[in-house]
């Protein structure tokens, strides 16, 4: 049953000032308060939670899983399967953000991906996103959006500044080793980590493809829910995968292209562009 009529429509747009800009593509990464608002987050959370609880599949308890299953449950592309949440994932006012903060014209979805951090969930090792992606481009860039307020206990997540303009650092996924490595990379280069604490549902976190980040564990009793979108900049071909990581994405993400082909599959409308 849809319930579109109800849900409150996130497609105005929302201006972002020169110093913000400027200081995401220093960075790498930007905070902006009230991407969207207590009404509209208490709109669309029961129904990403209740999608959540739905298509989650992992069954052992926290103890038994490796760090990487500690550290959230993770449920990719929930728009194709409700077209009410497809209405978050899609909104022009979150596109024209990302579009701005990267200076592209127009923007494509990569996919969405809940995030949702178990109460006693662990940390989530230092790593970069796109060393998943088979885009060869700097002009990525993930919105991380808590659906309930992330207290200064628990924090956002933490990122290493500037660490963006380095590009592909490592082929390292997720794990104990890249937290190791990784963690040493940043510390050994004196980079600024900046968390930005706690934040409200609807705040969002902006950060590119190619930021180093982390995140803390969750030690409170509550679920960390979170909402991601990750864009790119329209007009990226496919790059040739060179890990299994990124062959297995091609598969998922861009079905039916290849190497070279405009990154443009079914799955990837444009969402929002100023032409």
């Amino acid at each position: 049953m849809t319930i579109s009529g109800q849900l409150p429509s996130l497609d105005d747009e929302r201006i972002l000032t020169a110093e913000q800009i400027a200081d995401y593509q220093k960075k790498g990464h930007a905070v902006i308060r009230n991407v969207a608002s207590q009404q509209e987050i208490e709109a669309y959370e029961p129904l990403i939670s209740s999608w959540v609880r739905k298509l989650n599949n992992q069954d052992k308890p926290l103890e038994e899983r490796d760090t990487y299953g500690k550290a959230f449950i993770q449920i990719g592309n929930l728009w194709k399967h409700n077209e009410d949440i497809a209405r978050f994932t899609l909104a022009k006012r979150f596109a024209k953000i990302a579009a701005d903060l990267m200076g592209v014209e127009a923007v494509r979805v990569y996919h969405d991906q809940a995030l949702y951090k178990e109460p006693g969930g662990g940390h989530t090792p230092w790593h970069q996103d796109q060393i998943y992606w088979p885009l060869d481009t700097d002009k990525t860039i993930t919105m991380w959006m808590p659906l309930v307020p992330v207290s200064e206990e628990i924090g956002s997540m933490t990122f290493a500044s500037e660490s963006h303009h380095l590009g592909y650092i490592n082929k390292l996924q997720i794990s104990d080793e890249s937290h190791r490595t990784l963690g040493g990379f940043i510390k050994g280069r004196g980079m600024e980590e900046v968390n930005y604490g706690a934040l409200a549902a609807g705040d969002a976190t902006f950060h590119s493809g190619w930021t180093l980040h982390s995140a803390p564990g969750n030690p409170t009793d509550h679920m960390r829910k979170v909402m991601t979108v990750i864009y790119y900049a329209d007009g990226i071909t496919v790059a040739e995968p060179d890990s299994n990581a990124r062959r297995n994405d091609l598969a998922t993400w861009f079905p039916g292209l290849k190497p070279g082909d405009l990154a443009a599959s079914p799955l990837n409308p444009v969402v929002y562009s100023s032409k």
